[in-house]
């Protein structure tokens, strides 16, 4: 097992999902107290495992067909796009 890459996954999408809309509505929904805690861990990380799922198949297939550094850099350059216009949108809202 490659640890380098594990703890490059982990870490960096521990720190993705921090404070994103999946964790907050996880947080409304584990605050219900008709609600059992334990159905809500469970199913949210189903969920997430199953959204991952795609995210991995979608990624290998794409891999098929174009070169993975050129996936990186059309998704990092998607995420620096998205950053900057969330930016801008903020300054003038």
């Amino acid at each position: 097992m490659d640890w380098k890459v594990l703890l490059t996954i982990f870490g960096l999408m521990f720190v993705a999902e921090l404070g994103d809309k999946s964790q907050v509505a996880t947080l409304l929904f584990a605050a219900d107290k008709e609600v059992n805690r334990w159905l809500v861990f469970v199913v949210a990380s189903l969920a997430l495992v199953a959204a991952t799922g795609i995210g991995v198949l979608a990624g290998s297939a794409l891999s098929h067909w174009f070169n993975p550094k050129l996936l990186g850099i059309v998704a990092g350059s998607g995420f620096i796009v998205i950053g900057v216009l969330t930016l801008i949108r903020g300054l003038y809202s």
